[in-house]
């Protein structure tokens, strides 16, 4: 499937070809940081597949539990965090979905990380749900 996006502020644009089977929310706590939210959802696309064609994203390298080196790509104006990837030689990116325009097509398969999920994550339907923000 070809998706394309970018951050919030439009400086980083980015298109791929993904496949929507391989869509995933990580529950760990560094996304958990990262998101300032519960999870993470992501899509990989291979490194072929994925072209930035506007901007150059900071990089943010942190060693994960495993001991890999993770880059996180970031947009230097608005903060949009776009992907994350090996810290070298990336041979895929784990694209946020939440910066994809088709974003409502790519339904989570799987979710892993599951140890440090909140546990009212799993309870969505319990907590009221409003359309739109309320007033203030």
């Amino acid at each position: 499937m070809h998706i394309d996006g970018g951050c919030h502020c439009g400086y980083l644009v980015y298109e791929a070809e993904i496949d929507p089977g391989q869509v995933g929310i990580c529950h760990c706590t560094d996304c958990q940081t990262f998101t300032g939210s519960a999870f993470s959802t992501f899509v990989p696309a291979a490194r072929e597949s994925f072209r930035l064609l506007a901007g150059v994203p900071t990089l943010y390298v942190k060693t994960a539990e495993s001991g890999a080196r993770r880059a996180q790509a970031f947009c230097p104006r608005c903060g949009t965090r776009i992907y994350a990837s090996a810290a070298v030689d990336p041979q895929s990116f784990n694209i946020r979905v939440g910066t994809v325009a088709q974003r409502a097509e790519l339904r989570p398969q799987a979710q892993i990380w599951c140890r440090s999920a909140l546990a009212w994550v799993q309870d969505m339907d319990s907590i009221a749900q409003i359309a739109t923000q309320p007033p203030l």
